[in-house]
């Protein structure tokens, strides 16, 4: 690898990839064109029953362009200790969930996500940048633009008219 070469910044969303749970590499070009809702999650936390929520936008919205996107994490109060096939086998056991749970992944430090380094960068938190804790929500158009960025508190059903005005 040349060391010496300057890297061109990420110009969109659609730049970056996640890793599934069977480990394969998604791009977020296959959501181009689609709202999205991501959210970095555990299975753990005093927010889980958020997951009750996100199944219920997705249902709702999905037939019209929105697609939700759960990132595990396990950086805040350890709350997400298991392996990405526990972590599946949860959200489906506990949550009928059908939408994308990505492969455990770090949000923050120097092992994050190159997406949630640019998501952080298109929509920065209160006092820094970093997430700060479970369920923070990043709201994505049809363009690929963030939109909005939610903290833990909000709840899902409250994302529903924001979702629909994108839609």
């Amino acid at each position: 690898m040349d060391n010496n070469k300057i890297l061109e910044p990420a110009e969109s969303l659609y730049d970056f990839s996640l890793n599934s749970a069977s480990g394969d590499v998604i791009s977020m070009e296959q959501y181009r064109g689609q709202v999205l809702l991501i959210v970095n999650t555990a299975s753990q936390c005093g927010f889980t029953g958020q997951y009750t929520g996100l199944q219920s936008l997705h249902e709702t919205y999905k037939h019209r362009g929105l697609c939700v996107i759960a990132v595990p994490c396990n950086q805040f109060g350890a709350q997400e200790p298991g392996d990405d096939s526990e972590i599946q086998g949860f959200c489906q056991r506990s949550f009928a969930v059908d939408f994308a749970v990505m492969a455990k992944t770090d949000v923050n430090g120097a092992h994050q996500s190159p997406l949630y380094q640019y998501l952080k960068g298109a929509a920065g938190g209160l006092l820094t940048d970093n997430i700060k804790w479970n369920f923070t929500k990043f709201l994505v158009d049809r363009q690929g633009q963030v939109v909005s960025r939610h903290p833990p508190i909000t709840t899902p059903d409250a994302l529903a008219a924001k979702i629909e005005r994108l839609l």
